[in-house]
């Protein structure tokens, strides 16, 4: 076999192992080293010790000469140098710090108080609850990133209330699915720090360019909601004054400041001070944690097992990330060096498709790859080997990293693998089937692609705030 050959029988292996259900950051590097030993291979220079030894040599230093030689394959350091590299990436820093202050925020009580503020200020809209559930998902969403925090907390708060105000289950369960998955397209996004660190993308151009296709996505929700509701307003009925109390302006007003606003300024604060260039995305996080502490204390939620807690899971995902990374640049490095890559690109290349042929095509694989994988495993393991076909299509990667973004939305709510599906499921009433999660899910992804759409006809949606704060 030649060299290309068994590069394209990693991948499928790889893709085999994924699969059978395999630690995915373990397999990347044992694949990466395991091909890596074959692709590095030199006897010459891995046991010239060994063939210097003279024949007076007891056993012992014959042994341990040749076991020092088969480890002086090139493979471990380069297993070595992607490790170092991970770990002093600028960048990733940024990551255990949004986590925190996610799961801080997570564990702040600020969620209830939100949605109870919301509820009763959006009371004469159609579909107010809803509406107020969904702007809720994706203020919480923004704030903490972690889809099944997001839509598991909503669940046991927003979705009982919603069924008991005789709302349809399906269209209440379809708007915390979609309400949930926000945060990993709205800026401070950690997907979009995990994507600039795989591209060398500016995360500040990429935060950017996410604000309005984050809020066009959120108003496309909107208008579904409000307008169903309108349409068919069994599906969302007017709460009564037992559900939704009127209350005077002066204690709706402090209701705001007191719940609303604390947290909208924490996430104005963390994003405004990266994109007006005040702080790094690493400081403006470290702001965002101690801001996220601050919010805990004042509504004396934080207790010692609540930030152990944070801690450990903050720990947890990050390992994972930074796992992930070095399992997938090990693997890039050794498929590229045995032509994997070139072999790839000629094939996109032949088959002469135009440029947005060609981002049609990609999009469809990476929504096909979100029914096994996480988005992490995407971004890290796969993206990668569509960059260096960027270049040839002359399409900008920061254009094709909104896409892929607002692409992994659709990763949560497809069925038969929506994540969030599974994890509504999880915490919702027993009467609450499966399938009526699935049904109340497809009218929001319905959306995710037709947000898409307009990013393809207008892509001015990506470039318009990073060419206004920052030029071309």
């Amino acid at each position: 076999m030649t060299d290309p050959q068994i590069a394209l029988m990693m991948l499928g292996l790889f893709i085999a192992f994924v699969f059978l259900g395999f630690p995915i950051a373990f397999t990347l590097m044992a694949m990466g080293i395991g091909f890596g030993y074959y692709a590095y291979f030199d006897a010459r220079r891995m046991w010239r010790s060994f063939d210097r030894l003279d024949e007076t040599a007891g056993q012992w230093e014959q042994w341990s000469t040749w076991f020092e030689g088969f480890l002086n394959n090139r493979v471990f350091d380069l297993f070595v140098n992607q490790t170092f590299t991970v770990m002093s990436n600028e960048v990733l820093t940024a990551v255990p710090l949004f986590l925190f202050m996610g799961y801080i925020v997570e564990r702040s009580n600020i969620v209830d108080r939100l949605f109870t503020t919301l509820n009763i200020a959006s009371k004469n809209l159609p579909g107010s609850m809803g509406v107020a559930a969904l702007i809720t998902c994706a203020l919480f969403a923004t704030a903490t990133g972690i889809v099944g925090a997001v839509v598991t907390l909503m669940g046991l708060l927003a979705l009982p209330a919603m069924l008991k105000a005789r709302y349809n289950p399906s269209f209440a369960a379809g708007i915390i699915c979609a309400g949930g998955t926000l945060g990993i397209l709205i800026p401070p996004s950690i997907m979009l720090i995990v994507y600039a660190a795989a591209t060398n993308v500016s995360i500040v151009r990429l935060y950017a360019a996410a604000l309005l296709p984050g809020l066009t996505l959120v108003g496309l929700y909107l208008v579904y909601i409000i307008g169903r509701s309108i349409l068919q307003p069994s599906s969302a009925p007017r709460p009564t004054e037992n559900e939704v109390p009127n209350i005077p302006m002066s204690k709706l007003l402090l209701m705001i400041v007191t719940s609303f606003v604390p947290l909208a300024f924490l996430i104005l604060a963390v994003l405004g001070s990266i994109l007006f260039g005040l702080a790094t995305p690493t400081e403006a996080a470290s702001i965002g944690a101690l801001g996220g502490i601050f919010l805990a204390f004042v509504y004396r939620a934080m207790t010692w097992q609540r930030m152990r807690e944070s801690v450990y899971l903050t720990v947890r995902t990050t390992a994972m990330v930074c796992w992930l990374f070095v399992g997938s640049y090990i693997f890039s490095a050794v498929f590229s060096y045995l032509g994997g890559e070139q072999v790839i690109s000629e094939f996109v290349q032949s088959l002469n498709l135009s440029p947005i042929m060609f981002l049609i095509l990609a999009q469809i694989i990476i929504f096909l790859l979100g029914w096994p994988l996480e988005w992490s495993e995407i971004i890290i393991i796969f993206v990668p080997i569509f960059l260096p076909l960027l270049a040839v299509f002359d399409i900008d990667p920061l254009f094709f990293g909104i896409l892929v973004a607002l692409n992994l939305q659709t990763s949560f709510l497809t069925p038969p693998m929506a994540m969030s599906a599974y994890y509504l499921k999880g915490i919702a009433p027993p009467e609450l089937r499966l399938t009526q999660i699935f049904s109340g899910v497809m009218p929001f992804l319905f959306c995710v692609i037709l947000s898409m759409v307009l990013i393809y006809l207008f892509p001015s949606l990506v470039f318009h705030i990073p060419e206004q704060f920052y030029g071309r």
